[in-house]
């Protein structure tokens, strides 16, 4: 990877990713949709491939060379991803195959463990399906109630009514860091401190945040952190759940099977210590090795670097798309700076269905993400049935947002001609 200080960070990076380096449509591809997946540098491809043509073997129990090989990468990626996050213990690292499965996870051993009629679940309305189905399924089981922090005018996270809503009854909150729709960096700090004066436990959904930012979960004191691999440059099929040790160990097994035991008898079962307690069956260990390869990668970089440069992205890409007219952005705005929320904008045409800009975008080779971005009920807020979403990474270009308004405006105008015929 070139580390000339001189040249812009995507310019530095862009070589390392291979897909970047090719033409949709006969265009140049501009790869907008990092918010529903990102691209993976060459050294991650590397080591998963390395992993399955030197190293392909299952994990733990073997004694023979490639065992150890395949177990060192494994459990050494887990160290990596610790050190990401500064938490407190590698135990406190249990492999997922995505944030979907993290939460829930938690959601049927401690939901089901601890909550029971008329206890209380707190969740905003910018959540991702993920946060929102899970405990919809637990509180049908429990008896759980599920409450929901509204948005403020400015359509962000209403601290205000937040607090009316916690009470002795409150036993969970599970918020976003950063919406996948609003772009809005939620205050998990304050959203943890106002919750803790009423005992209750926290997760956080981290998938829009970690490949963007730093992490610090002991900083932020929560209970449980979920993430998900391949939006951070790693392969899909590989995500992670931090949970506070003590929590976790007091949690019961999610699935029973192999890798998770201790011992097994014809009548009971013993298991095994944390993490594996939560990792039964043969895991997905390339991708578990790519994950950590990734990790390696960003953390070369520094996440405040990537944080800084996708600042000055948002601060742009907002300039111009604020100059087209009938254009709404959903989301408060980002400072002058570019702070304030993430590199993405979700916003809909007066007049023009997002299915439709998306489709003619990726004809002049724009990738963009078009529908609910699985927040129905946001949407059903905003009287949308799905939206257009434009999400950058610290790979992507001034020059690629200014093709990205180019392509937009004209597309906007064809629709516009096609109304006036």
């Amino acid at each position: 990877m070139v580390t000339t200080q001189t040249k812009p960070l995507a310019d530095q990076v862009r070589g390392d990713f291979p897909i970047l380096q090719q033409e949709v449509h006969g265009k140049p591809l501009i790869y907008f949709d990092n918010a529903a997946t990102s691209q993976k540098p060459q050294a991650v491809l590397d080591a998963l491939l390395n992993y399955y043509q030197r190293d392909n073997a299952n994990v733990h129990r073997g004694i023979h060379t490639l065992s150890g090989r395949a177990t060192d990468g494994y459990e050494g990626a887990r160290d990596k991803v610790a050190q990401f996050i500064n938490a407190a213990s590698r135990d406190e690292i249990v492999y997922t195959r995505n944030a979907s499965e993290a939460i829930n996870i938690v959601a049927y051993t401690w939901g089901l463990a601890n909550l029971s009629e008329g206890d209380e679940i707190i969740l905003s309305v910018m959540e991702h399906h993920s946060n929102i189905v899970p405990w919809q399924m637990i509180a049908e089981k429990t008896g759980a109630v599920l409450r929901y922090v509204q948005l403020t005018d400015t359509e962000e996270f209403d601290f205000e009514q937040y607090e009316s809503l916690l009470s002795a009854k409150t036993k969970l909150v599970s918020v976003v860091h950063v919406s996948n729709t609003l772009g809005n960096v939620n205050p998990v700090e304050k959203i943890i401190e106002a919750a803790r004066r009423y005992d209750t436990k926290i997760l956080i959904d981290a998938c829009q945040s970690l490949p963007h930012m730093p992490i610090d979960v002991q900083a932020m004191d929560c209970d449980w952190l979920v993430g998900s691999g391949h939006k951070m440059c790693a392969t899909t099929g590989i995500g992670f759940l931090y949970g506070k040790k003590a929590i976790l160990e007091a949690m019961p097994p999610f699935m029973g099977g192999g890798e998770m035991i201790s011992e097994v008898f014809f009548d009971h079962s013993t298991y095994g210590n944390l993490p594996h307690k939560f990792e039964a069956g043969t895991p997905a260990i390339g991708e578990a090795i790519a994950l950590g390869a990734a990790v390696d990668y960003l953390s070369g970089i520094d996440m405040e670097r990537i944080h800084e440069y996708e600042a000055q992205l948002t601060a742009y890409l907002f300039k111009q798309l604020t100059k087209i007219p009938n254009l709404k952005i959903y989301g408060k705005y980002p400072d002058a700076n570019g702070e304030g929320r993430a590199a993405l904008a979700a916003f809909n045409v007066e007049g023009i269905h997002a299915n439709d800009l998306a489709t003619l975008l990726d004809h002049e080779g724009v990738a963009i993400r078009s529908g609910h971005h699985c927040t129905q009920p946001l949407h059903r807020l905003f009287n949308a049935s799905g939206s257009a979403r434009a999400s950058l990474y610290f790979y992507n270009t001034f020059a690629e947002i200014d093709s990205f308004i180019a392509a937009l405006k004209e597309t906007i105008e064809f629709f516009t001609s096609m109304g006036d015929e």
